[in-house]
C-alpha cells in the first residue's frame, strides 16, 4: 500500500514538474519568437500594401491576455479583438504605404453593435480619401452590412446575399416541462409583464412581442439608413429589395445595386493591383491585423497622462472573475487601484452584458462609485449592456452606446431547476429530515415550499427597489420615470437616449474622447484593464470554457443551458439582475 502511494506521489510529481518545464519553455520560445516577429514585421511593410480585414472569425471585445500561449499553438489568428480590428484600421489609414482595405465577411462572428464599430472605423478609413474593396463567396445580412461600406463590393457568381429584415426567435419551454416533469421554478416580482415568461406559458405575450417588435424596429431603421446612405438607395427602396426578397441572388443583387461587381476572387485581385498601379504578374502584399498593429509602438513614454479602459465582458458571478465572466474581486480591486494611480486621469468602462448575479451587480456598483469620487468614470456599451450590466453602468458619469447596442432590462427574478416530477417519472425519492419547517429551503428534488418562496419573493422586490434606486438616482430620473422604463424590458441604444438610459449615441473611441474632453487633456495613453497574469492554469481553464462555447453554444436550446449551467445560474446566488431569455437578432 505504502508502495502505490509511493509510486503515485512520484509520478504525480515527475508530471507537475515535466508541466513546469513544457510552460517555461513555451514562454521562452514564443517570447522569442516575438521579438523576431516584431522586428520582421516592422520593417517589412512594404510600399503599396493593403491591409487584409478577415472577419469570418470569432471577434471578443479585447485581444486575449494568452497571446503568448496561443502564439505557441497556432491559434492567435483564430479569435480577433475588437480593440486589434479599429486600431489596425486606425493605422492603416494613416501609414502611407498602405493603399487600401480587402475586407471579407462572409459571416461575421460579431454583434451588432461590434459590427457597427468596425463599420464607423471602415467609413472614417474610406473618408481619408483610400478605398475599400469588399469580396465574399457568401454575404449573410450582417456581412452585407458590414461590406455596404466599400467603395466596391463583389460577390463570387455562384454566391448568395441574405437580405430580408430582421428577426428574432424565442423559445418556450412550458409544454415541454410539462410533459417530462423538468423544470424551472420562476420567482418574479409581481408587475414584470415578459420577464422569464418561457417557462411560464407555451406562447409568447403582446407585451413581449411589443417590445421585440419595436426593438427590431429601431435596429432595422439604423442598418437600413446606413445601408441606404452608403449605397446611393432611398429607403423605400431598401425595405422593398427587402421585403421581396429582391437581392437574394448575384444577379438580383446587381441590379438593385446592392453588388457592384460578379466576380471571382481572383478577378477582384487584379482589380485591386490596378488601382495602386501593380503589375499584373506580380503579388500583392497583404498585411495582416497582427502585422500592422506590430508595426507601430501605441504606447508614447513621452506622455504621462493616462486614460484607463476597463472591459467587463460576460456574465456576472460571484466571485473573482475571468476574461469572459465578471467577478466582483477583479473589478474591485482594479478601481481601487486605477482610482489611486495619479497618471490615470479617467476611467472608461466598456461592458458587454446580460447581467447575472444582483448582488456581485451592486458590490462593483460601489467600486465604481468609489472610483467616481476621484476621477470621472464613463461607460461605453459594446453588443449589450443589459440588467446587472445597466446597473453598473447607471453609476457612470456619462453612458456613450451603440445606436445597435442592446439596453435597460431594468428587473430581478429567480429561476431554480427543479426535476421533482421527472425523478418521480423515473422511480427517484428524495426524502429530507429537518428541525424547522423552513429548513429544507431549496432542493431540486422538492417543490419550492411556501416559506422559501416568500423569502426569495421578499428579497427580490428589495434588490429590484434598491436598482431603480440606484437607477433614479444615476440618471437624475424620478422613480416613477424608472418604474414606467423598467419592469425588464429592453431598448435599443437609440431608443435608450430618447428615455435618459444613456446620455450619448457612439463607440468606445467616443467615450474615450469624451473623457479625454471632460479631463481637458489632448494628448494621453490608453491602458488597458483588468490586468491579470496569464497563468497556464487560467489559460487551460478559460480556453476549454471558450472552446466549448464557440462550438456548441448555438446548438444548445436555451432551456438545457440553464439546467446544464450554461448560463451560470448558481443556486446560492440565484437571484438574477440577468437578461430572462437570450435575444438573438438574425
Amino acid at each position: 500500500m505504502n508502495f502505490g502511494r509511493s509510486f503515485l506521489a512520484a509520478l504525480l510529481g515527475s508530471l507537475t514538474s515535466f508541466l513546469i518545464f513544457f510552460i517555461f519553455l513555451m514562454i521562452i520560445i514564443s517570447g522569442v519568437a516575438s521579438i523576431a516577429s516584431l522586428e520582421n514585421q516592422i520593417s517589412f511593410i512594404k510600399d503599396d500594401s493593403i491591409l487584409k480585414l478577415d472577419l469570418n472569425k470569432p471577434v471578443n471585445e479585447r485581444n486575449s491576455m494568452y497571446q503568448e500561449f496561443e502564439s505557441v499553438l497556432g491559434l492567435d489568428e483564430e479569435i480577433l479583438g475588437l480593440n486589434n480590428i479599429i486600431k489596425s484600421i486606425k493605422i492603416a489609414k494613416e501609414n502611407e504605404k498602405i493603399k487600401g482595405i480587402e475586407l471579407k465577411c462572409d459571416f461575421p462572428l460579431t454583434g451588432w453593435a461590434q459590427t457597427r464599430t468596425i463599420r464607423e472605423a471602415l467609413k472614417d478609413f474610406k473618408n481619408s480619401g483610400k478605398f475599400i474593396y469588399a469580396y465574399s463567396d457568401v454575404y449573410t445580412q450582417k456581412g452585407y452590412y458590414l461590406a455596404s461600406i466599400a467603395d466596391t463590393i463583389g460577390i463570387n457568381p455562384e454566391g448568395t446575399i441574405e437580405f430580408k429584415g430582421l428577426y428574432s426567435e424565442v423559445l418556450y419551454y412550458k409544454d415541454f416541462q410539462d410533459e417530462y416533469g423538468i423544470k424551472m421554478e420562476v420567482i418574479r416580482h409581481g408587475k414584470y409583464k415578459s420577464a422569464v415568461e418561457p417557462y411560464l406559458q407555451n406562447k409568447m405575450s403582446s407585451e413581449n412581442r411589443e417590445q421585440i417588435k419595436e426593438l427590431l424596429g429601431s435596429i432595422w431603421e439604423t442598418i437600413s439608413n446606413e445601408i441606404s446612405e452608403s449605397r446611393g438607395i432611398n429607403d423605400l427602396k431598401i425595405n422593398q429589395i427587402a421585403e421581396n426578397l429582391e437581392a437574394n441572388t448575384p444577379n438580383k443583387a446587381l441590379s438593385s445595386n446592392l453588388i457592384d461587381l460578379i466576380i471571382y476572387e481572383d478577378q477582384m485581385d487584379s482589380i485591386i493591383k490596378k488601382s495602386i498601379n501593380l503589375e499584373y504578374e506580380k503579388d500583392l502584399n497583404k498585411v495582416s491585423i497582427k502585422k500592422l498593429i506590430a508595426s507601430q509602438n501605441n504606447y508614447n513614454n513621452q506622455i504621462k497622462d493616462r486614460i484607463a479602459v476597463v472591459y467587463a465582458t460576460g456574465t456576472i458571478l460571484y466571485g473573482e472573475g475571468s476574461e469572459n465572466i465578471i467577478g466582483q474581486n477583479v473589478f474591485v480591486n482594479t478601481f481601487k487601484k486605477i482610482s489611486n494611480d495619479d497618471w490615470i486621469k479617467a476611467i472608461v468602462l466598456r461592458i458587454d452584458s446580460p447581467g447575472g448575479v444582483a448582488l456581485t451587480s451592486d458590490i462593483i456598483l460601489r467600486s465604481l462609485q468609489l472610483a467616481k469620487s476621484k476621477k470621472p468614470v464613463i461607460v461605453s456599451m459594446g453588443n449589450i449592456a443589459a440588467s446587472g450590466g445597466y446597473y453598473i453602468a447607471s453609476g457612470a458619469d456619462k453612458i456613450y452606446a451603440d445606436p445597435l447596442s442592446i439596453t435597460g432590462s431594468i428587473g430581478v427574478f429567480a429561476s431554480l431547476p427543479n426535476i421533482s416530477g421527472f425523478a418521480k417519472n423515473i422511480g427517484l425519492n428524495s426524502e429530507q429530515v429537518s428541525t424547522h419547517k423552513n429548513s429544507i429551503g431549496y432542493s431540486i428534488y422538492e417543490p419550492l415550499q411556501p416559506g422559501f418562496i416568500k423569502s426569495t419573493r421578499e428579497n427580490i422586490e428589495k434588490v429590484y427597489e434598491s436598482f431603480k434606486s440606484k437607477v433614479s438616482e444615476g440618471r437624475n430620473l424620478s422613480l416613477d420615470e424608472v418604474e414606467s422604463i423598467a419592469q425588464g424590458r429592453v431598448w435599443s441604444g437609440k431608443q435608450a437616449l430618447k428615455i435618459g438610459l444613456i446620455d450619448s449615441l457612439g463607440d468606445l473611441n467616443t467615450a474615450i474622447k469624451g473623457a479625454a474632453k471632460i479631463v481637458e487633456i489632448e494628448e494621453f495613453n490608453i491602458v488597458e484593464y483588468p490586468k491579470r497574469k496569464a497563468s497556464f492554469e487560467s489559460f487551460i481553464q478559460d480556453f476549454s470554457i471558450l472552446l466549448r462555447e464557440n462550438q456548441i453554444e448555438s446548438q444548445v436550446p436555451e432551456f438545457i443551458k440553464i439546467l446544464t449551467n450554461k448560463r451560470k445560474n448558481i443556486s446560492n446566488q440565484n437571484i438574477q439582475a440577468l437578461l430572462p431569455f437570450e435575444i438573438k437578432i438574425y
